[in-house]
């Protein structure tokens, strides 16, 4: 069942479509253990539903890490924390929320403003190690909660973070980028600062269009924050095994 999962997330397949390529694609059948039965769409609904009321997504990605660790590939030097919008569909205004929606219209997606833009949906906050790239920590919100008020640093260890940040104390060794305020203006060695964090922390931003631009995950179909954490969990965990992979 989980490595139907897994194809999922590789090839961007719903449960029903998984469920037509799991019994016609000859590679499908070899990867899964032909000639083992195929469960059907619903089975597989359900098994991601189940992950995600036993904490076993969570389980099978603290796991993840734990082999990482064993493979010598633990944080070093630091890390890196950003975030990203994952957009959902907001539907129209006069469709009910909540329980009550039916339609693929998300539930739990909220609006948030980031300069012009504006968008719906949720928020992904990435934790990556500043040696490897791998991500080591990730948790989904809703969009309108603030880059600052999820913190996945750790006691003693580096964490670089952007100007969104600034203001809010990070668990670990704060390397937030300074921002100029209405009385204090952000002086010379403020500004080398933010330009050295700047250029240490830019690799954080590649997972990012991974998941957006390879995976085409920057928008999900899925309507509940839950769904949508395991969701982005099981990305998570196929993107940081093909990083770790090379």
């Amino acid at each position: 069942m989980f490595k139907i999962l897994i194809l999922q997330q590789w090839f961007g397949l719903n449960d029903l479509e998984v469920e037509r390529q799991m019994a016609d694609r000859i590679s499908f059948m070899s990867f899964l253990g032909f000639p083992n039965p195929s469960p059907d769409s619903r089975t597989i609904w359900l098994f991601k539903e189940r992950m995600d009321e036993t904490g076993m997504d969570k389980v099978v990605w603290a796991e993840l890490q734990r082999q990482l660790d064993a493979m010598g590939l633990q944080v070093k030097r630091g890390t890196i924390q950003d975030a990203t919008f994952i957009e959902a569909d907001h539907g129209s205004s006069k469709k009910p929320r909540g329980g009550e929606a039916k339609t693929r219209r998300s539930r739990d997606g909220t609006w948030a403003k980031k300069g012009d833009e504006t968008h719906f949906g949720y928020k992904l906050h990435q934790k990556t190690d500043l040696d490897y790239c791998l991500i080591r920590e990730i948790a989904t919100t809703t969009a309108s909660l603030h880059d600052c008020q999820t913190d996945l640093s750790i006691e003693g260890e580096p964490v670089l973070r952007d100007r969104g940040y600034f203001g809010a104390k990070a668990k670990g060794i704060d390397f937030t980028m300074k921002r100029r305020t209405t009385d204090k203006p952000l002086e010379e060695l403020d500004k080398e600062r933010n330009r050295l964090i700047s250029k240490l922390r830019s690799p954080g931003e590649r997972p990012h269009a991974v998941i957006k631009r390879v995976f085409n995950s920057g928008w999900v179909l899925v309507t509940t924050i839950r769904r949508v954490s395991v969701k982005m969990i099981l990305l998570h965990l196929l993107l940081t095994y093909i990083r770790s992979a090379h």
